[in-house]
Parts: C-alpha cells; structure tokens; sequence
C-alpha cells in the first residue's frame, strides 16, 4: 500500500524503515492522514512476519512540532453541530473516538510485539513527542538546537496521547508534573539525562545505530508492561508519593489560581493514571482529554495563542500589492533604555545597526545596555562569546544624523514630548533616503498629528515596542491617516524580521494596547483610593489571570512615566481627560515622595538590592489612603471582574472606534502586549465566550456602583441585542500569502 505522508522501506535484515515526509510542507504535523496512515504501517509491520522491527524517523530538518490544532478546533466545530443534530451523548461520543485515534495508534505500536526505535533527527514537540515515546528506543541525532517538550498546556490542552502516562512512568514526579505543567522543551543533553532519549549519536549514525539496537537484540516491551515494574517515585501511596501530590496540588493553585481547566486535568490524569495499569490509565486520560477538549478554554486559546498567532505571524495584515521588503540596515534614534533594546534585538537578528543619541556618551551608553544583555546570556550559556562579539560588531552607537544617509528603516525612540520629537525630525529628513522608512516608537502619542512633523507623511509609521523589548512579543504597528502600503509593508515585515508578533491597528491616543492596559492600572488605583487594601488589590487582579497586579505594573512602566502621560493627555485634552484624584496621588508619588518605580528602587513596592529578597509594597502606601475598607466585607469575584470587564470594554470601544479592525489583533495584542488572562483568549474573546447578552448586563451592573469607564459602548448594545459576536460580525479577513 502507498503512504501519501510517510515513506515506508525494509531492508535485507527485516527492519523497517518508516519516514515521516509530508509532501508541500516543511514541517511534519500529526493531522488526520498522518494518524491513519501510521495506525495502518502499525498494522501492517505488526502482521508481517518478515519484519523484524521498524524505525521511525523524519524526512524533514525536525522530526515533527506536533499535532495539527486546526485539526482539533474541526473537531470542535463538528462536535457543536452533532450536539445540535443528535444530541449530547452521540456528540460526546464523537469527541472521545476522535481524539483517542492517536492514543491507540501510540499504544499499538508498544504492544505490537515488534521493537520500535524512534529516530529523532531535530524538534520533536507535543504529539510527536508522544509518538517517540510510545517507541521502545529512542535515539537522537546530535544537535544543539533540537528540543523536546510537550507544550500543549500553553494552548489550554495537555498531552492527550499518552504523555501524562508515560512520562511520570520515565521520570521521577515532581520532573515530570514539570514537564507537563510549564510545557517547557528540553535540550538533548537534559531530555538524556531525564531518560527521555536514550542514546545521542551524530547525526550520519542516527539510523544505522537505531537499526543496531534492532538487531543486537532490543526489546519490544516497555519497561511498564513487564512483571514487577516500579515508578520512579514510588507508587502514589507512599511516602514519596505523599510528599509530591499534596504539595503539587498547593503549587498548582498558587500558579494558576484555578483558571487552567487543563492543568488542573494533568494533576488528576498523573495521580489517577499512576493508580492503574496502563491501557485503563491511557483511557482516563483520553476521557479527560475530550472533555478538556470541549472547555472554552481550550477553544478560546487554540484560536488565540495558536491558529491567529500563527495567521499573523505569517502576514495576514500585510498589503498584497507591496513586493517583499528587508531591512539590511537599521537607524534607531535615541539609545535610552528601549532605543537600545530595540537596536539589540536587531542586531541580534543580524540587521547593521546605528545607535543616534545627542552626545557619543549617550550613544556608548546604549550600545553597553545591549551588550550588559548579551554577557548576561553567556554567562548563564544561552549565548556563545562568539555570538555576542558579531552582533556587538554590528551596532554603531553615534551622535552624527548623517550616519543614517544608508538605512532602510529608521525608528525613532526619543521622549514622549512633541516638541522634542519634532525637532528629532527636523533633524533626520535632510539625511534620509528616498525610498526610507520612518517609524516612531511613541506609546501614546496619535501618530498623524506627529507626521504633521514630517515631509512624506506616507513613509511615515508607528512602531511600538512594548518592555522589556528582549522578552515582550508583540509590536503594535500604528497607521497614521495618511500612512502608504509599503511604510505598513516594510514595518510588518522588519517584525518578521525580529521574530516578533505583529498587530495592525489604526491610530488613536494610546492605540490598542495601551488604551486598555492604563485601564487596568487607572483601576488598581481606583481600588486604592475606594479604600481596599493594596495587597488585596494585587492579588485578585492575579487570581483574575493577569501576570501581575496592577501597582506592581505602575511600577514597571515607572510612575514618573504615568505621570507624564496624564500630563500630556491634560494637556491635549483638557482636565476631564485625567482623573484628578489618581493625578494628585501621582505627583505625590513623584514629585514629593520620590518614587519612580522599579527603576529607582521605590514606587509602590520597595526594591531591595539586586539578589538581596523580594520586592514589598511600600508600608506607608495605606496613609495615603483617603479610606480604608474592611477586606472580609469586598466581594472578590466582582474585584476581578472589575480588572478583566475595564479592558475588554476599552477594547470593544477600539472596535467602534476602529482602531482594531480584526478581532484576531485585540485578542492576540492584549495576551502578549499586556498579559490580558490568557485562558480567556483575549478581550473580544473574553467577550464572545461569556455571550455579548452576559457581558453587557455585567458591564450596566458594575456601571451602576462603579462609574461610566464601565458603560459599554452603542456597537456593543446593537450586538447584544441582536446575539452577535465579534468574530461573527468581524470575521478575520482570510490570510494572504507570506512576504517571502
């Protein structure tokens, strides 16, 4: 029989030799031909008695990155249509046998008699990883950049195809719950030292030893299914065992608060499975992993943390009419902190990088923050010498504009002040080239008032990069009024370039992430001045799903910062523009306590020296409190609806605003740009998941004791009048072929 993705071979000796290889694509993906051709090459070496063993292994640069999530989302889909049609047990039913497809296949080949090796040539991730470990042998080709994990948590899944049973039966409990609940890979030289692979050999020698394990006798049993096999961590019961899954429990609730239906599974599927013999604990988790599979959870950030990311990642926003564009050379204008945070990750990228600031000094400067960066990642060994010496050699720090005459792309990175930036743009447009694009990197300022500044308004951008540029994903490209296709083609594709995530959004003060993140923010300070006490304040909006409070958030963007944008927003607005309560606690903060932040070592939290403790909020914070409440007596579920409901009603006003045109960008923007909870799928899936109905008649409850932030705007009534959804009403626009 003829395989369309795999490539099936015996040779003399009766080893088969099976090549994962799916034609039109550069990476293996476990979807529905992949798991139906393998379950039949299961069958099929299983019954010939000629075949003495088989080696699986990959025909691309990896062995695989794991199963095919739009596969699954069909699968929800045609679940919603059986539930409909036929009724909740047949669609459940449905469900289960769709998704155990794999677990039976993997569980086939453990128990087929013949042994299995796993030739792992490069990234095995997920389900593929699962694949390799229902193999009796594994063996993996030397590469440093080869990794071996299983993410799924990350996408509100977990491993539904044997890993919550295989791993904690290879390694010890607490490496394993590991394992499973950050979706962390490993390298080869850890997954080796785990047990996870069992030889590492160069590359030329990956088959040839795989096949040698075959033929000098391998067995085709896990070690599991034979007589006397003991866990790693001693049988669940134990002392060992009691140690680990009361304390994992307590670990698992103070990281996750609960909101992760999924990983809350892995705890019970662990501590079930390893109970029980292993195709009964194969069938607990797949009973587990079909109902994971139905939660909005999964649903929300499959689509969100996945399927839209990777649309967006691969271009959907960018202009079709534009040619591919790259950025050889890079001008950044401004080597303060995010200046030159932004020149480091393009060198590092391998862009030619001149770093412009008003004095050498200051230029130097922000060449020694980039290369602070880099000689802290060799010294933890995640960076070669060798590494941080060539892109250190392509960043020229300088005070002369002229050296910008060659740059294909100039991003400006100076103050939030109008007056300081135009005058950055009087500057630079003399030296510019003809075809150069300008960005600005501002983080609140409308973007087609600055290009009033600037001759050809339509080369010129908003860049925003959001901090700490290293580890911060997302970039928010900004059109002006006035912005040409190939200025948005150029910025999207310089994103690409960076390896960062990119959304397209028109412009507005503040744009779209931080429109709803000072949201967030404006209402921890809220709750302060109500009264409630700033502990508590931190903590619900944590057990809400966002990675940090909101005071301690103040204090990473730099109170003076939050000051100064109140100011200009006073300003350009006028005073009704700006809370004038949270204002006057600002310039006491500021101006009269001097406490700027993480950045000065006191805001709301003291800082301690560097390796010296953890930070503390700041014990005089309550005596500016102009009340104190009686904690027992505040509703906590309403404290974090207030956090979640603030930011995704800002973001529903950006739709009307059109500020955000594809829901894909708000929900894909507020998980990366701001840690919106992540389990939700984002602000306008937040929305969609809860019912638009649900919403609006929370956001009138909280309105009517909270205040107007809370009233949700006139296209979000019309939509819960009529049942609409955002991306029912918006659907995403179809993605577009990728700039090259």
């Amino acid at each position: 029989m003829a395989f369309k993705n795999f490539k099936l071979e015996t040779d003399a000796d009766g080893i088969a030799l099976v090549t994962w290889d799916i034609p039109g694509r550069s990476m293996n993906v476990l979807d529905e031909t992949t798991i139906t051709e393998l379950n039949e090459i299961v069958k099929q070496t299983t019954a010939d008695p000629a075949v003495k063993g088989v080696v699986v292994t990959s025909g691309k640069e990896a062995f695989s990155a794991g199963a095919d999530l739009s596969m699954l989302e069909g699968m929800n889909r045609r679940y919603a249509e059986l539930l409909k049609e036929k009724g909740e047990v047949i669609a459940n039913q449905f469900v289960f046998d769709e998704s155990r497809k794999s677990s039976l296949t993997f569980r086939a080949i453990e128990t087929s008699g013949k042994p299995w090796v796993a030739a792992i040539n490069g990234l095995a991730l997920g389900g593929a990883f699962e694949l390799t470990l229902s193999c009796h042998h594994r063996v993996a080709a030397e590469n440093p950049k080869t990794r071996l994990g299983l993410p799924e948590v990350k996408v509100g899944l977990f491993p539904g195809a044997g890993g919550t049973q295989r791993v904690p039966r290879i390694v010890p409990p607490q490496e394993a719950m590991t394992l499973l609940l950050k979706g962390e890979a490993v390298d080869l030289n850890r997954a080796k030292a785990l047990k996870l692979v069992d030889t590492v050999v160069p590359a030329a020698d990956l088959i040839k030893t795989a096949k040698d394990w075959i033929k000098g006798g391998g067995k085709a049993v896990a070690p599991w299914d034979e007589k006397g096999f003991k866990l790693p961590g001693g049988p669940v019961f134990s002392k060992n065992g009691m140690m680990m899954f009361p304390a994992g429990n307590a670990i698992y609730r103070r990281e996750t608060y609960d909101n992760y239906p999924a990983a809350r599974a892995i705890m019970s599927c662990v501590y079930e499975g390893l109970l029980l013999e292993m195709d009964t604990a194969l069938r607990v988790e797949s009973r587990y992993f079909a109902k994971i599979l139905r939660s909005k959870e999964a649903a929300a950030m499959i689509r969100s943390l996945f399927l839209s990311m990777q649309e967006l990642n691969k271009g959907a926003r960018r202009p079709t009419s534009v040619p591919p564009t790259k950025v050889k050379k890079l001008a950044v204008i401004g080597a303060g902190f995010m200046g030159a945070s932004v020149g480091y990750v393009s060198a590092r990228a391998g862009l030619e990088v001149v770093l412009i600031d008003r004095d050498q000094e200051s230029a130097d400067k922000g060449k020694a923050h980039a290369k602070s960066v880099i000689d802290d990642m060799v010294k933890k060994g995640r960076a070669k010498e060798a590494d941080r010496d060539a892109i250190l050699a392509r960043i020229t720090p300088t005070s002369d504009y002229a050296a910008i005459a060659d740059c294909d792309l100039v991003i400006e990175a100076v103050f939030e002040d109008r007056k300081v930036k135009a005058e950055t743009y009087a500057k630079a447009q003399q030296y510019l080239k003809p075809d150069a694009i300008f960005a600005s990197n501002t983080s609140t300022l409308p973007i087609t008032s600055l290009a009033e500044e600037f001759k050809d308004q339509g080369k010129f951008v908003g860049i925003h990069f959001f901090s700490p540029v290293e580890k911060m994903m997302l970039v928010e490209i900004i059109l002006g009024k006035n912005t040409g296709d190939v200025a948005l083609a150029t910025a999207l594709d310089y994103v690409r370039q960076i390896g960062k995530t990119p959304i397209v959004v028109n412009d507005s003060r503040g744009f779209f992430a931080n429109r709803c993140v000072l949201r967030f923010t404006a209402e921890g300070l809220e709750m302060l001045m109500e009264g409630v006490p700033p502990a508590m304040i931190e903590n619900t909006a944590r057990m809400a799903g966002m990675p940090v409070g909101p005071l301690s958030l103040s204090d990473e963007v730099a109170l003076d910062l939050v000051l100064k944008i109140m100011k200009a927003t006073e300003a350009d607005l006028g005073a009704q523009a700006v809370d004038q309560q949270q204002k006057k606690l600002m310039v006491e903060m500021v101006e009269k306590q001097g406490r700027f932040g993480r950045k000065n070592g006191k805001g709301f939290y003291d800082y301690p020296e560097k390796g010296k403790g953890q930070k503390s909020l700041w014990g005089e914070l309550s005596s500016l409190q102009p009340k104190h409440l009686d904690p027992d007596a505040l509703d906590i579920e309403e404290l974090k609806q207030r956090f979640l409901v603030v930011q995704a009603v800002e973001a529903a006003r950006t739709v009307e605003d059109h500020v955000i045109t594809d829901p894909r960008e708000a929900d894909v923007g507020s998980i990366l740009g701001f840690g919106f909870a992540p389990f939700t799928g984002g602000t306008l899936s937040y929305i969609d998941f809860m019912g638009t109905k649900k919403f609006v008649e929370l956001c009138h409850k909280l309105e009517a004791k909270y205040g107007s932030r809370f009233t949700p705007p006139k296209l979000l009534e019309e939509m819960a009048a009529k049942g609409e959804t955002f991306y029912g009403r918006f659907p995403p626009k179809k993605l577009v072929a990728a700039a090259a």
